[in-house]
Order: C-alpha cells, then sequence, then structure tokens
C-alpha cells in the first residue's frame, strides 16, 4: 500500500513535542524543610502529612546490625 498523505517533518515533530519526559515533582518538607518526592514520606525524617510513618533511627539500627551480622561471617 501507499501512503496517500505523507506527513511532513514539522508535523511529525510537532506530534511528538508532547512526548518528553517530565521532571519529578520535589516540595519541602514540612517536618524537616528537606527537599523530598509529592505525595511519599520523607526519607530523611520519615513523617509524612505531619504524621511520623517511619521510624528511621530503628531502620538504621536493623541496618548497621546486619553489615555488623555479614562481617562477622566473612
Amino acid at each position: 500500500m501507499v501512503v496517500r498523505m505523507r506527513h511532513t517533518r514539522s508535523h511529525t515533530k510537532n506530534r511528538r513535542s508532547h512526548h518528553a519526559l517530565k521532571s519529578t515533582g520535589l516540595t519541602k518538607c514540612d517536618n524537616c524543610k528537606n527537599m523530598k518526592k509529592r505525595h511519599a514520606v520523607c526519607p530523611s525524617c520519615g513523617f509524612y502529612r505531619g504524621t511520623k510513618v517511619l521510624d528511621l533511627v530503628k531502620k538504621m539500627e536493623k541496618k548497621q546490625k546486619k553489615e555488623k551480622a555479614k562481617k562477622a561471617q566473612s
């Protein structure tokens, strides 16, 4: 089949102008004022919308304990 009406390069580029990726939205955390992704828990303090969701101190202790046990095995 032969293409009857061919799209010009400019028409194709105009159509594809909306295909670009948009950057992620960052906002300041209400609690610690660090930048975080929108609609997500703050990675530095563990708060989301004014309530503490993650206990990061406990998480870090668990991670250090796991690394220490791994070094002891080696």
